[in-house]
């Protein structure tokens, strides 16, 4: 068995990735402002001046943070939308579709995958709390609703930067976040243990079904 020791490299890799996480479920569960640099480190088992070293300060990994979630976010949804498609090039049936695949894309990797939950949390304090954090965050959400209000257009004839549609997605991605954040409640009165692939698929069910009656509704208001 081998007893070289990790490069500097992967050490220094390692210790970042420690900091991002330990901070990003502190910010979140805390708020930036009552989270100590020391909770930090000692959360993620790291030497407190590796923060000011690493991010040059609590402010510097507030936005590691954001940036780590922002990378996330877009994995997740590019694995469900798929980025190589021409939305001019589908069919309304085809945006449909993707839509449908967005939708349990999303709730596979913010519902059902247990290590959301941080990440939810750090995205809800900053659209309670605005930071430049959210900036970032913003940066990456804002283009990814638009493709979804593409293909919402292409699926049902209505303009794609029109009110209705804007707010028609926003809808559609409560849905499903809503079972994130109120997962005790719904586990409660679901008498679900967890919300696990079986789970996942009976919320999927529901929402892509709530997703076809109002594109039904939306065509018949843009034939």
């Amino acid at each position: 068995m081998s007893d070289r020791k990790p490069s500097p490299f992967l050490r220094t890799e390692a210790t970042r990735a420690a900091l991002v996480r330990a901070a990003l479920d502190l910010f979140g569960a805390k708020g930036f402002e009552a989270t100590s640099t020391r909770e930090i480190a000692t959360a993620a088992k790291v030497n407190i001046a590796a923060i000011a070293y690493h991010f040059g300060g609590k402010e510097g990994l507030r936005a590691a943070c954001a940036d780590f979630v922002v990378a996330t976010i877009r994995q997740i949804f590019a694995a469900a939308a798929g980025e190589a498609s021409a939305i001019e090039a589908l069919t309304p049936a085809g945006a449909r579709d993707a839509l449908a695949r967005t939708i349990a894309g999303l709730i596979d990797g913010i519902v059902v995958r247990g290590e959301a939950r941080p990440i939810v949390r750090f995205v809800m304090r900053e659209m309670f709390e605005p930071s430049a954090a959210f900036e970032r965050l913003y940066a990456a959400i804002g283009p990814m609703h638009g493709r979804a209000c593409a293909l919402w257009s292409r699926a049902s004839g209505a303009l794609a930067e029109s009110e209705t549609t804007r707010l028609a997605v926003f809808s559609l991605i409560g849905q499903l976040i809503y079972f994130r954040l109120a997962r005790p409640a719904v586990l409660r009165r679901m008498e679900w243990s967890d919300i696990g692939p079986a789970e996942g698929a009976a919320i999927k069910r529901l929402v892509v079904g709530n997703l076809d009656a109002a594109l039904a509704l939306a065509r018949k208001t843009n034939p």
